[in-house]
């Protein structure tokens, strides 16, 4: 509720000089676990343009597991309710807060508009085997399910989300160079899958960055294609 909700989640609200556009939501990467203010980010930014900027405070291990869907939601639902409009969403996030954008959208209570992800981890199944730090990570959020782990990691898996994932625009910003998420197994054969599946998908590589490091051009083109779908431009 709107007593506790800076407990549970960071939004420039009170920033905005008129009535609120859209919602971004930007979800932290792996082991984010900050609680935020107002000079965070692209907070400042997104206010100028009447933009709401939230951040959900989940498990830094969540992998967008079935309580981060549910926290998510709330924290959508205590925004819209102090909205006199509705408003629609826009999912975004970099690298396990890449997943997060994707699998937020499948199961969202308030399906967003867009998706933009910056190096997203794409096929979670993969990923278990791609560095020996994620196991636990991964274990911790889905070892609680009531079935098999692998089943568990697919229902937050991108790339096994095909076919359910709503048909909404999908930007896919990822480098090439990327030691911790390989774009090859991720990103690409995501994107290919998407658009073979009549999705509309499309990819932007930034050349010779590593995780996440989109540089000037490409943070600028990143920061503008999730304001293109917030206002409709």
């Amino acid at each position: 509720n709107d007593k506790n909700f800076s407990s549970f989640a960071y939004s420039n609200e009170k920033l905005l000089n008129g009535e609120p556009e859209a919602i971004v939501l930007e979800f932290f990467g792996l082991g984010g676990n900050s609680m935020l203010d107002d000079n965070w980010g692209w907070a400042k930014e997104y206010a100028k343009r009447n933009i709401i900027f939230a951040v959900p405070y989940y498990n830094p291990w969540s992998w967008m597991n079935d309580v981060a869907v549910n926290l998510t939601d709330e924290v959508v639902d205590c925004i819209l309710n102090r909205q006199k409009n509705s408003l629609k969403v826009i999912s975004t996030g970099g690298s396990m807060g890449g997943l997060s954008s994707l699998v937020y959208a499948n199961y969202a209570k308030h399906t967003p508009s867009a998706v933009v992800s910056n190096c997203p981890v794409c096929d979670l199944l993969f990923h278990y085997t791609e560095r020996p730090d994620l196991p636990r990570t991964i274990y911790s959020a889905f070892g609680h399910y009531n079935c098999d782990l692998k089943d568990a990691i697919k229902t937050a898996s991108p790339i096994h989300l095909i076919g359910q994932l709503p048909k909404i625009p999908y930007r896919i910003f990822h480098c090439s160079a990327d030691k911790l998420v390989n774009i090859n197994s991720h990103s690409k054969v995501f994107v290919d899958k998407l658009q073979n599946n009549g999705y509309d998908a499309e990819l932007f590589v930034v050349k010779d960055k590593d995780h996440c490091d989109l540089g000037e051009e490409g943070t600028k083109k990143y920061f503008d294609t999730i304001v293109s779908y917030a206002l409709n431009k």
